[in-house]
């Protein structure tokens, strides 16, 4: 139950205030911490003639153990009063992305008011694939698969978390997820040494990925323009298609959800991956589109909430 309480403290401080830019300038981020200690420890055992998966394997057991304790140790102190357990909200506030997700999209939007070559250099800040060659439809399609993926790992995923474990949990399902981003790629550099990360990543998020999509089609129910039948049924259909075992849950229920096609091929570096499609290709994909995903966005975060405060209030 306090873990509950929480998760629900921390997603309204976020959806409040987010992560204060000033604070931001200041300290940096609890994400950016973690990712150079990855970095760090990645450039000292990522060298070739070494056990390189047996090394990765070793980092992320050093990294979860270093962040569970610190985080173990937070909670324990800060527990027991008001205002410690104030702190702690603040804290695992950070662990949590609703309010900048929706500004990064919506900035990738505004920019393709202005021109595509606007959109492209935008949707970059959000993407890791190639976006030089991309169009309007390009563009905006990158920008709804990452805030459908987004919804799940930077959201759901890390709310989950909190509310089953409290601060450890969300502190370390933070630290997997920063530590997939960052070496856990199928590249001759990263395809042993983040091998631990990407599996370890591909468990942890399996939960959230299924209760994302679930929010996202709920969610389509409750606004003009969105179609939550025909995103249960396509969620149904073509999330096992993803190259991931759960990227393809979010992405496929928001494709089904606008009534729009998402995936197919893209670039990263010199390699095309050709992805499969998500959805059917009835509406078009542009900055329209992007803002409709963004209203579908909102009412899944309203919805995620009250279904903690539900759950929280029979507890009681």
């Amino acid at each position: 139950m306090e873990t509950l309480g929480l998760a629900l403290a921390a997603l309204l401080i976020e959806a409040l205030i987010g992560y204060p830019g000033w604070l931001y300038a200041v300290i940096g981020h609890p994400v950016g911490w973690i990712g150079r200690i990855i970095g760090f420890a990645e450039r000292k055992l990522n060298v070739s003639g070494a056990d390189r998966r047996g090394r990765g394997w070793a980092l992320m057991a050093g990294l979860l153990l270093a962040v569970g304790l610190c985080a173990l140790a937070l909670q324990v102190s800060l527990g027991g009063n008001l205002f410690g357990l104030a702190a702690l909200a603040l804290i695992a506030s950070t662990l949590v992305a609703q309010r900048s997700l929706y500004a990064h999209v919506a900035d990738v939007a505004d920019a393709l008011e202005h021109s595509v070559a606007e959109g492209r250099a935008a949707v970059a800040h959000i993407v890791g694939r190639n976006v030089e060659e991309l169009d309007e439809e390009g563009v905006s399609r990158a920008a709804i698969e990452s805030l459908a993926e987004n919804f799940s790992d930077g959201i759901v995923a890390p709310t989950f978390w909190l509310a089953l474990l409290g601060l450890p949990g969300a502190a370390l399902y933070k630290a997997i997820n920063t530590a997939d981003s960052m070496i856990g790629h199928k590249t001759e550099r990263y395809r042993d040494f983040g091998f631990a990360a990407a599996k370890i990543d591909d468990v942890a998020n399996w939960p959230a990925a299924r209760i994302a999509g679930a929010l996202i089609v709920a969610a389509a129910a409750f606004g003009r323009g969105t179609f939550p039948l025909r995103g249960w049924r396509v969620m149904k259909r073509d999330a096992a298609n993803h190259a991931s075992p759960n990227a393809g849950w979010p992405e496929a229920a928001m494709a089904g959800a606008l009534h729009v096609r998402l995936g197919g091929p893209r670039a990263y570096g010199g390699n095309v991956v050709d992805g499969a499609w998500l959805g059917d290709a009835d509406k078009p994909v542009d900055r329209a589109t992007i803002r409709r995903a963004l209203k579908l966005y909102r009412r899944a975060c309203v919805l995620q909430f009250l279904a903690l405060a539900f759950i929280a209030a029979l507890l009681v």
